[in-house]
């Protein structure tokens, strides 16, 4: 035990030695590489009732009492509503080449397919796109992340509905017609595995039940099919765009060198990532999960499983960090420490701990399982605790969020020289923001927000990733897009 322990040791010792600044830059990566920053709609924009817009599920949870840590909600948040242009300045500031958001479903359907199109809405992400154009920057759109049209749980109770396949594919549609002539990069839903497990067994997010994960699930898969269907065989073609999925991804190691504890860690890929993966590029859910769940885990219909084939042309990678995974008495747990000693550096996200290696080996994972479809990166990031007892100068010098985006980049860029199909990466996020059940007490953003004043002010890592962009390389191929996009 003892020998181990310093194996372990000298192993979390170098773990953090990685885990500092080198000089990594964008000559790593191929020329065509997406780099950029990321957001969501209820994070970001506020204006909650503005121009038309209707309740969304978060704009009603975060009202009831006990649901978010500090009380807040994202009725303003940062809002980025009114203040995009100058968001967008940011962003172009930085020197990054794509941008990705999301669209508010309630924004642009108030209804969903049971009400018109809202002008204002559509009016407001044309704005938004067309800016960013302007900026040389990609937008990277996700139809849905998280929140959905209030009025679609009161009619027929959302996800749990196969009724809503139908509603998202209408929305789905309605964006393409929109936006598609300039949008080159579509997402269809945000860690669908976080809404289903958290919306539907813990209770944590909204609609707050304890029940039919697996039925959320199976309807979130058709929904996504639906839109994938609809952008491949009526837009792709004249609109030369892609369409993906992402999913939020740990990494695990096994807690014992044992036969056992390494069968938990696939089992546990099945169950977190293959429930979705494996629907949407095989056609039907892991042998594991089908075993393990028998009736509880629906079926897919010949019809469905046909919808299933049109192919991903991406698969979009949310990771932040790395558990242990074993047999813990008569279960299996994940937990963060192996005899004694952290799987690596804790974060301020309770029970997170940061292990760069982690993002090589979860990128080499889904590449080798999945046929090396191309993937993105689509968010990475560290928080800061933000409290009355931290300050705004504290906050502002960020030296362990450079550390870390620079070492999970080192880590990404090794996967992508042993192989792996990356074509972009995003930090999470742009700016601080609204973080879901944490509220305003996390912060992940580059960029600090007063939420009382509404002003931005670089971090010290909004610095280091506008050095890390400012390459000669890099900038010529900012002043050809800029040129194409006028």
């Amino acid at each position: 035990m003892g020998e181990r322990k310093g194996i372990m040791l000298i192993t979390l010792f170098l773990n953090f030695i990685t885990f500092s600044a080198s000089k990594l830059d964008v000559t790593h990566f191929p020329p065509s590489f997406l780099f950029g920053t990321a957001t969501s709609s209820y994070q970001i924009e506020g204006a909650y009732l503005e121009d038309n817009k209707s309740l969304s599920n978060w704009d009603v949870f975060t009202h009831l009492q006990g649901k978010i840590e500090d009380g807040s909600n994202g009725d303003i948040a940062c809002d980025h509503y009114h203040k995009y242009e100058e968001d967008i300045e940011m962003m172009h500031s930085l020197g990054v080449n794509a941008y990705r958001f999301s669209i508010s479903w309630s924004r642009v359907l108030p209804r969903g397919r049971f009400g018109g199109i809202n002008p204002l809405g559509i009016e407001f992400y044309n704005k938004l796109i067309n800016q960013l154009l302007v900026k040389g920057i990609q937008p990277f759109v996700t139809l849905n992340h998280f929140d959905v049209p209030k009025e679609l749980e009161d009619q027929y109770g959302a996800w749990l509905n196969a009724e809503i396949q139908e509603d998202f594919g209408y929305f789905a549609e309605v964006c393409f017609e929109a936006f598609g002539d300039r949008v080159k990069y579509w997402v269809t839903l945000n860690e669908p595995n976080e809404v289903a497990k958290k919306g539907y067994e813990t209770g944590e997010y909204p609609p707050g039940l304890h029940s039919q994960p697996y039925v959320a699930a199976h309807n979130l898969i058709l929904s996504h099919a639906t839109a994938l269907h609809i952008y491949k065989t009526k837009y792709q073609e004249k609109q030369g765009g892609s369409i993906g999925i992402v999913l939020s991804m740990l990494w695990y190691e096994p807690l014992k060198d044992t036969v056992e504890d390494n069968s938990l860690i696939q089992s546990t890929f099945d169950f977190e990532i293959g429930w979705f993966l494996d629907p949407s590029i095989y056609g039907d859910y892991p042998n594991e999960m089908k075993k393990y769940l028998g009736p509880k885990l629906p079926t897919f219909s010949t019809k469905e499983k046909e919808k299933l084939q049109n192919g991903l042309d991406f698969i979009g990678i949310n990771h932040y960090e790395s558990l242990y995974v074993g047999r813990c008495g008569v279960s299996y747990c994940k937990v963060a420490e192996r005899d004694g000693i952290p799987i690596g550096k804790k974060t301020p996200m309770p029970g997170s701990y940061a292990v760069p290696e982690g993002m090589e080996k979860i990128v080499t994972y889904i590449s080798k399982t999945y046929n090396n479809t191309p993937i993105f990166i689509t968010e990475n990031g560290l928080p800061q605790k933000s409290d009355d007892s931290t300050s705004k100068e504290e906050l502002l010098d960020d030296t362990d969020r450079i550390n870390y985006l620079d070492s999970y980049l080192t880590f990404l860029a090794r996967a992508m020289r042993k192989g792996a199909d990356v074509r972009g990466y995003f930090v999470w996020s742009f700016i601080d923001n609204f973080e879901w059940t944490y509220g305003y007490t996390l912060r992940f953003g580059l960029y600090h927000v007063d939420y009382k004043t509404q002003k931005r002010t670089p971090k010290s890592s909004a610095k280091w990733f506008k050095d890390f962009h400012n390459v000669p390389r890099l900038q010529q191929g900012r002043e050809d897009e800029k040129s194409k996009a006028i």
